[in-house]
């Protein structure tokens, strides 16, 4: 399934710590669901056009389904490839894979790959 995404991220603590907000619709012929999740990611730079981050935070997700609601807690995994093209952090690629765990019932398991454009604001 195919979904848009839109996230923004902070850096609180230099080299050490980066918190990443976003969410994600996803859209059926009898279903909707909104994921919103918040990140804390170690960031590691690879080089100068490449950085690597490992995250792990909660995720709230909205499911309406056949007439019906329902809400729940999840945790994320992630891993965040990013690619700068020139190296100046401007404009770049990232390729996110995620393992989501849920705590309601039934403890449903998902394991999904993001990718996009960075956009970089000074």
């Amino acid at each position: 399934m195919f979904a848009p995404n839109l996230a923004a991220e902070v850096t609180p603590i230099e080299r050490w710590l980066e918190l990443e907000a976003g969410v994600s619709p996803f859209y059926t012929r009898r279903s909707t669901e909104w994921d919103t999740d918040l990140l804390f990611k170690k960031p590691w730079t690879i080089s100068r056009k490449g950085e690597f981050m490992l995250g792990v935070g909660p995720e709230w997700v909205h499911l309406s389904q056949n007439g019906k609601v329902a809400n729940s807690i999840s945790g994320e995994l992630a891993g965040d490839f990013m690619f700068w093209p020139n190296g100046k952090h401007r404009f770049g690629w990232f390729l996110e894979p995620a393992y989501d765990y849920s705590f309601a019932g039934g403890h449903q398991q998902s394991m999904g790959m993001s990718g996009g454009l960075l956009v970089g604001i000074p």
